[in-house]
C-alpha cells in the first residue's frame, strides 16, 4: 500500500458542490484547481465522495487484474463514482479529448491508443491560441437549463491536461484510424453503443441504467454527432474543424 495522507476538502466540479476525501497524492494534486472558491457548509454538498481507504484494497483483492498502485486505483474509482453522481444531474463523463474553440467544446472519443489526444494537439497547432483542451481524458457533460455544457474535471488521464472551465457542447466525434481523412454524420442509434462503451463503468450503476440511456439518447439527439477516420496530421484537424465547427 502507498503512503496514506487523508485529506478532506470542498470542491466545485462540473457545477456541483463535492465534498471529497482523498488518501493519495494523485487525485489531490489533479483536483487542486477545483477547490471551492467560496465557503459553503458541508451539509450543502451535492455529493460526498469518500470511498474509504479499505475499499481500494478490497477492489484490488477482488480484481487481481488490477495491477496499478493505490494512488492510481483511487484515481480510477473516484472518477467512476463521480460519473455516477452526474447521472442524477443530467450528465455523464465521456472518455474523450475535448478541445474548445470560440466557446464550443468538441469531443473526440475512441479506444485508448487510437490517437484522440494527438488529434486535438493538431487542432492546437492549426488554431493556435484560439483553442485549448478543456480535458484530455474524461470531461463531464451536463444538460443545464436545456443546454448541453462540457466541463473540465480532475480526471484527465496520463497527460493531466484539464481546465476548470465550461463551454457549450459543439459536437461529439467518434474517431477511428484511417489512411485517408473522412468525416460524416453518425446516426443516434449507432452512436449510443459507441458512447456507452466510452463512459466510465467500473462502478456498477445498473439501478440508473434507464437514466443513463435516456441521457445519452437526448444528448446525441440534441447535438451533432459524427464518425471520423483520420491519420494524425494537421490536414485531418483542418478537415474536422471545417466540418463540425459551430459559429
Amino acid at each position: 500500500m502507498g503512503e496514506v495522507n487523508k485529506f478532506k476538502a470542498k470542491y466545485e466540479i462540473a457545477g456541483l458542490k463535492v465534498l471529497m476525501t482523498t488518501y493519495y497524492d494523485r487525485v489531490r494534486e489533479q483536483a487542486k484547481d477545483y477547490l471551492a472558491k467560496t465557503d459553503w457548509d458541508e451539509s450543502d454538498a451535492d455529493h460526498e465522495l469518500d470511498l474509504g481507504i479499505d475499499f481500494y484494497e478490497e477492489q484490488k483483492q477482488k480484481n487481481p487484474e488490477i495491477k496499478s498502485d493505490d494512488a492510481t486505483v483511487e484515481y480510477v474509482l473516484t472518477g467512476a463514482l463521480f460519473n455516477r453522481f452526474l447521472i442524477a444531474h443530467n450528465g455523464l463523463m465521456l472518455h474523450s479529448s475535448a478541445v474548445v474553440v470560440d466557446g464550443y467544446a468538441y469531443l473526440f472519443s475512441a479506444d485508448s491508443g487510437t490517437g484522440k489526444s494527438t488529434h486535438t494537439k493538431e487542432w492546437l497547432k492549426y488554431l493556435g491560441d484560439k483553442a485549448y483542451v478543456i480535458n484530455d481524458d474524461k470531461p463531464a457533460i451536463r444538460n443545464v437549463d436545456g443546454e448541453w455544457f462540457v466541463y473540465g474535471t480532475p480526471w484527465s488521464g496520463k497527460t493531466d491536461t484539464n481546465e476548470n472551465a465550461k463551454a457549450k457542447l459543439g459536437a461529439i466525434v467518434f474517431l477511428e484510424r484511417s489512411e485517408d481523412n473522412w468525416i460524416e454524420e453518425d446516426k443516434v442509434q449507432e452512436a449510443i453503443p459507441k458512447f456507452f462503451k466510452q463512459t466510465v463503468r467500473r462502478l456498477n450503476y445498473e439501478e440508473n441504467m434507464d437514466k443513463v440511456l435516456s441521457t445519452m439518447e437526448k444528448m446525441l439527439s440534441d447535438v451533432p454527432v459524427y464518425k471520423m477516420g483520420c491519420n494524425i496530421s494537421e490536414e485531418a484537424a483542418k478537415m474536422a474543424y471545417e466540418k463540425i465547427r459551430r459559429v
